[in-house]
């Protein structure tokens, strides 16, 4: 139970559930690609990346620099339950514009736009708003 009450709860954020529509549909992505989609600071994205790890709802790979996720494919009622998700989300217009600046920030290697996101440092308060 606690366990169901963990997945449910690591996917029941806005920001959160962006993530998840974007690595249904692109297999597995950096942490500098999931920041630079959702607009948020390093931080905000570390954190809401280490909820859903440690729920079990993603996995993680390191590759020299980089920290690469993917959804956990291995659990056959997360598997059901993250289709049933796509499902409901898949034609939303922010999934859709989510969908469309991938396209953009996936031609951008993970060194360049991680150095974007040093260079910036954080985004602007408006856009913080917005994405909460």
């Amino acid at each position: 139970m606690n366990n169901t009450l963990s997945v449910i709860k690591s996917i029941s954020d806005k920001n959160r559930l962006r993530v998840v529509s974007v690595l249904l549909v692109h297999t597995e992505l950096c942490a500098c690609q999931i920041t630079q989609f959702l607009g948020v600071t390093g931080a905000t994205t570390s954190r809401h990346l280490g909820l859903m790890v440690n729920a079990g709802v993603l996995k993680n790979r390191k590759q020299g620099r980089w920290i690469y996720f993917r959804i956990n494919t291995e659990d056959p009622s997360l598997t059901t339950l993250l289709g049933w998700v796509k499902n409901r989300i898949e034609t939303s217009q922010q999934v859709k514009e989510d969908l469309e600046a991938l396209k953009q920030i996936l031609h951008i290697s993970c060194e360049e736009l991680s150095q974007k996101q040093r260079e910036s440092g954080t985004c602007t308060k408006s856009r913080k708003k917005e994405n909460r």
